[in-house]
């Protein structure tokens, strides 16, 4: 009996919409329900709270505006790690895939896995982490970490299918956390009769101070920088992972036009629903509340004041939702860096093969695995905490490539061109850059752990070189 062939290339079944889905999804996670709380206690006054939102939704669509060009340029499976390898060389593209494979994709999947985990105990509190399954040495598994573990598992099963299982998920589940926030920002605004609250807010206006929850302390010399930069890594992690649609390249149709078109969209609802999430916020809640609502989860002191006791489950089952499509369109999009790493001989040789589905099983069952691990492991979070200075420096580095290639590869056809290059390219890397200096200099304990999970992968590059060089050399005698 003879077996169907495995196909060799990927099936284009995403369109503009999906793709948009596929940005927007990603994107929308737990994050603008909990940093908020966080961001206020370091600029202490309203205007600094919307303004942190508001920068961070400008530098994310004017990345999102410069990836057009190169998601035009080079319309296949892999994003930023072809971008990078292109406009510079393998290294630096193999350094991003390391650094994606070990912490930025992976450790994502598990945080927002745990995170679905601890929304679900509160409907379910036998999910909680605090309900101890059993030890191995000191190591302590709950039933939030088995709770991730099998989503992870289950969203990785489905999307070895082929990708209109994960499509439909992914679409459905994004309208359906969209529509919700709308409809939580609308009910709040609505519900704010009481305009005592915002403009008692307001009255620190846009000045930044630390906010003890008694008093505003004025902060000394460059230290006001310092924290803005660090306020600005939960807003930028909560809207991190826009790219993930670039990984899909391959599988999209009309790539030149609508990975461009997608980022733009997707970027620019998610900044406009957490600009006006953040303003509902301070329309119902006074300032303290923000920043010290119980374990920073703002979002569902919101909800209380607006739905009274029924406020938690409806927050709960909203983010069960988002975190749910969140993990399932980076398991989706993530194994396609793999893949096309493994076809340039710098992973794992069978991730290189789709399966029946046209999909890249065996790279999605190693990411899947290595997330679970993360899972664990309970160091997720503090490893996204090394990286998301590390992310940055690739999204510098990308869009720097942008003016590496119209210098050295102008031949490249460019169906669709940077939204006000120069300008708008310079103006992220100048600002991107400032807030990685300020990181280095105010947070060092982030920053350069963060670093060294990078540098690790030069010595894993040279390795992985030699052996092919060797296995070359074996084939000839």
């Amino acid at each position: 009996m003879r077996t169907a062939p495995q196909p060799d290339t990927f099936k284009r079944s995403f369109r503009l919409f999906d793709a948009t889905m596929i940005v927007a999804g990603s994107m929308i996670g737990s994050g603008i329900f909990l940093v908020s709380a966080d961001i206020t206690r370091n600029v202490g006054s309203a205007g600094g709270l919307l303004l942190i939102w508001l920068v961070t939704g400008l530098l994310t669509v004017a990345a999102a505006l410069s990836y057009g060009e190169l998601s035009g340029m080079f319309p296949k499976a892999g994003g930023q790690y072809v971008y990078l390898k292109e406009a510079f060389n393998p290294l630096t593209g193999f350094l991003y895939g390391w650094s994606f494979f070990a912490v930025i994709q992976t450790g994502s999947i598990a945080a927002v896995g745990v995170a679905f985990s601890k929304f679900s105990a509160y409907l379910f509190p036998f999910l909680s982490e605090k309900n101890i399954l059993f030890e191995v040495f000191s190591l302590k598994i709950s039933a939030a970490q088995i709770t991730s573990i099998l989503l992870i598992v289950f969203l990785t099963f489905i999307n070895t299918k082929g990708v209109r299982n994960g499509k439909v998920i992914q679409t459905v589940f994004t309208v359906t956390k969209l529509l919700a926030l709308f409809g939580l920002i609308i009910f709040g605004l609505i519900g704010s009769a009481n305009h005592e609250i915002w403009h008692s807010n307001w009255e620190t206006g846009f000045s930044i101070s630390q906010f003890d929850g008694t008093a505003l302390i004025p902060y000394s010399g460059m230290a006001i920088m310092g924290a803005v930069a660090a306020s600005m890594v939960g807003s930028l992690f909560s809207s991190d992972s826009w790219n993930n649609v670039t990984f899909i390249a391959g599988e999209i149709k009309n790539p030149e036009r609508n990975i461009g078109l997608s980022l733009f969209l997707g970027t620019l609802i998610v900044t406009g629903i957490y600009l006006f999430t953040n303003i509902m916020y301070l329309s119902i809640l006074p300032l303290k509340e923000i920043a010290f609502a119980e374990n920073d989860r703002v979002g569902v002191v919101a909800s209380q004041h607006i739905f009274g006791n029924a406020g938690t489950v409806i927050v709960a089952i909203f983010l069960m939702i988002s975190t749910f499509g969140c993990n399932n369109g980076l398991i989706l999009s993530g194994a396609r860096v793999y893949y096309t790493m493994a076809k340039d001989g710098l992973f794992f040789e069978k991730v290189a093969r789709l399966n029946k589905n046209a999909v890249p099983e065996k790279g999605l069952w190693i990411q899947c695995i290595w997330a679970s691990v993360l899972c664990l492991s309970g160091r997720y979070g503090e490893l996204l905490d090394y990286v998301i200075f590390v992310v940055l420096i690739f999204y510098i580095l990308t869009i720097f490539g942008i003016f590496r290639l119209r210098k050295n590869k102008p031949e490249i056809h460019r169906p669709y061109k940077a939204f006000g290059y120069p300008l708008i390219p310079a103006l992220y890397i100048i600002s991107a850059s400032l807030i990685c200096v300020l990181l280095l200099i105010y947070k060092p304990s982030f920053t350069w752990p963060g670093l060294g999970i990078v540098l690790l992968g030069i010595p894993v590059y040279y390795f992985i070189l030699r052996k092919k060089t060797q296995s070359v050399q074996e084939t000839i005698l």
